[in-house]
C-alpha cells in the first residue's frame, strides 16, 4: 500500500533529525532484529489520526557552498523535495530568518509543492517568542507553526497541517489482484533494462498505470504466468542527471518501491560484483520482510570457467548471509538469456511467502526438533517449548510459546527456522518468529 511521503527539509542545525526521531518514536527493533545489516536512518514511518505516512530526514542545505559533502546533501535534500507530497520547512527561532532560510524558501516555492513552515526551538511554555512571527514573511500558504523537537511540543498541530494537503490522498493499489514486483538496486545495475526485456518478450501490456505523485510508471504485464506490476526504481524522471550524482539516494528510491511490493528482483552487477550498496539495499527488502529474488544482470560480460558461478554464488552467500532463504538468477537483460524465468519465480517466491500451515503440522515440526536437538538449559533451567502457531503471512509469522523468554537463544530460533524450511520450504521469503511466555495474549 503506497503511502504519503513527507520530505523535512531546511538549513543545516536546525533540528530536522531530532524532530524526524520524535516523530517516528524510534520504532528500530526491525532493525535491530536483523544481524548484519546496515541502514542509513534517513527515512521512517510514523501515523497520525489514522493515516501512515513515510518521512524523509535531509541533510541540510547550504544555498552557497564550495563543500563537496555540502553539494552532496544539498542534492539529496532537493531529491527528497521531488519525492515528497508535502515538505516540512524547518527554521530555526533563535538564530531567526536568515538569508539561507529565504533562498531555500524560493526553492520550494519554485518546486510546486506544499510547504508547512515549521519553526523550532520554541521550548518555553506559554507565548511564542517575538521573533516567531518574522517568519510570516517567508509568505507560504501555511501559516508557521512553532514546535519543541526535543521536547516535541506543536508536533500535532504540524502533522495536522500536513495532513491537510493529504486529504485527497488516494491508494492506486486498491482492487488489484496483480503480483507488485520492485526492481531494486543500485544505478546501472540494469533495472529499467530488465523491465524493457520482460516487455519487449511479453507483449501483453494492459496498461501503464501512473504512480502515486512521484513520477513513477507501474508497467502492468498479463501473460501465461500471470499478472504482474513492475515497480521501476530507475530513477525520479525530471531529475536524471541528479539521480546519477548521488547513489546515496537509490537506498531512498528502493524503500519507497519495496514497500508496496510483493516480490523483490535485487539486481547485481555480475561486472562489478556485490557491493557496500547492494548490501545496504538488500537489508532493506529484507527487513520489510517481502520475498526476494537475488537477480544477477550482465552475465554475458563475464569470462567464465567451471567454478565462476560457484565463486560468485559463494561471494552473495558472503556478503548477504542474512537471507540465505533468498534464490540466486545469473541473467542478460541485454541478450534475454534466462530473462523468462524470472516469471516462474516470481509466483513461486510470492506463493510461498503467502504459505500458510495448520497449526497441527507445525507442532509435529516442532516435537520432531525437540527430539532431534533437545532446547537449551542455563543454570539448571530448561526451556520448555509448548506450541506454536502461525499469525501472518508475507512474511510468515510464528508465534512460539514456551516458559522463559531469555532461555530461548537466537541460536535455537535459527534451528527452528531452518527446520521449518526443510519441511516446508520457505524458499525466496524471510520467516519471522515471535517468541513468547505462556499466558501472554497472542496477536
Amino acid at each position: 500500500m503506497a503511502k504519503p511521503v513527507i520530505a523535512i527539509v531546511g538549513r543545516p542545525n536546525v533540528g530536522k533529525s531530532t524532530l524526524f526521531n520524535k516523530l517516528i518514536g524510534e520504532r528500530r527493533s526491525i532493525v535491530e532484529d536483523t544481524p548484519g545489516v546496515t541502514r542509513d536512518r534517513i527515512y521512517g514511518e510514523t501515523e497520525w489520526r489514522g493515516k501512515k505516512m513515510v518521512l524523509i530526514d535531509t541533510g541540510g542545505i547550504e544555498p552557497k557552498t564550495n563543500s563537496i559533502i555540502l553539494k552532496q546533501m544539498r542534492l539529496q535534500a532537493e531529491i527528497a523535495i521531488e519525492t515528497a507530497d508535502v515538505i516540512i520547512f524547518m527554521c530555526d527561532v533563535r538564530t531567526g530568518l536568515t538569508a539561507d532560510d529565504r533562498e531555500i524558501a524560493v526553492m520550494l516555492k519554485k518546486s510546486g509543492k506544499p510547504v508547512v513552515p515549521c519553526i523550532n526551538k520554541c521550548d518555553s511554555v506559554g507565548d511564542l517568542p517575538f521573533e516567531f512571527y518574522e517568519f510570516y514573511e517567508l509568505g507560504f500558504e501555511t501559516e508557521p507553526i512553532g514546535v519543541s523537537s526535543i521536547h516535541g511540543s506543536g508536533s500535532g498541530d504540524l502533522l495536522d497541517a500536513c495532513l491537510e494537503y493529504l486529504e485527497d490522498w488516494q491508494d492506486t493499489d486498491e482492487e488489484d489482484d496483480s503480483i507488485h514486483v520492485a526492481v531494486i538496486g543500485k544505478p546501472n545495475a540494469g533495472k529499467s533494462s530488465i523491465i524493457n526485456r520482460l516487455i519487449g518478450e511479453n507483449r501483453l501490456i494492459v496498461s501503464d498505470i501512473a504512480g502515486t505523485t512521484r513520477d513513477a510508471v507501474d508497467t502492468h504485464v498479463e501473460n501465461e504466468y500471470g499478472k504482474f506490476t513492475f515497480i521501476d526504481t530507475a530513477g525520479i524522471r525530471r531529475q536524471s542527471k541528479i539521480d546519477d550524482k548521488i547513489e546515496h539516494f537509490s537506498v531512498l528510491r528502493a524503500h519507497m518501491a519495496v514497500e508496496r511490493a510483493n516480490v523483490c528482483l535485487l539486481m547485481i552487477d555480475a561486472s562489478t560484483g556485490i557491493t557496500d550498496q547492494d548490501t545496504k539495499i538488500a537489508g532493506i527488502a529484507h527487513e520489510a520482510g517481502k520475498a526476494v529474488i537475488i537477480v544477477v544482470n550482465k552475465w554475458d560480460l563475464i569470462e567464465k570457467d567451471n567454478s565462476t558461478m560457484n565463486e560468485f554464488n559463494n561471494k552473495i552467500r558472503t556478503e548477504l548471509a542474512y537471507m540465505p532463504y533468498a534464490p540466486i538468477l545469473y541473467i542478460s537483460a541485454k541478450t534475454g538469456q534466462r530473462v523468462t524465468t524470472l516469471f516462474e519465480r516470481i509466483n513461486y517466491v510470492y506463493n510461498q511467502s503467502v504459505t500458510r500451515i495448520t497449526t497441527g503440522m507445525l507442532n509435529d515440526v516442532l516435537g520432531d526438533a525437540m527430539i532431534r536437538v533437545q532446547p537449551p538449559s542455563d543454570k539448571g533451567r530448561r526451556l520448555k517449548i509448548y506450541y506454536m502457531t502461525q499469525i501472518g503471512v508475507a512474511p510468515p509469522t510464528f508465534v512460539i510459546f514456551c516458559n522463559n523468554v531469555q532461555l530461548f537463544h537466537f541460536s535455537y530460533q535459527r534451528y527452528i527456522e531452518n527446520c521449518l524450511r526443510e519441511t516446508f520450504g520457505f524458499s525466496g521469503t524471510p520467516i519471522k518468529l515471535i517468541i513468547r511466555m505462556r499466558g501472554d495474549d497472542a496477536e
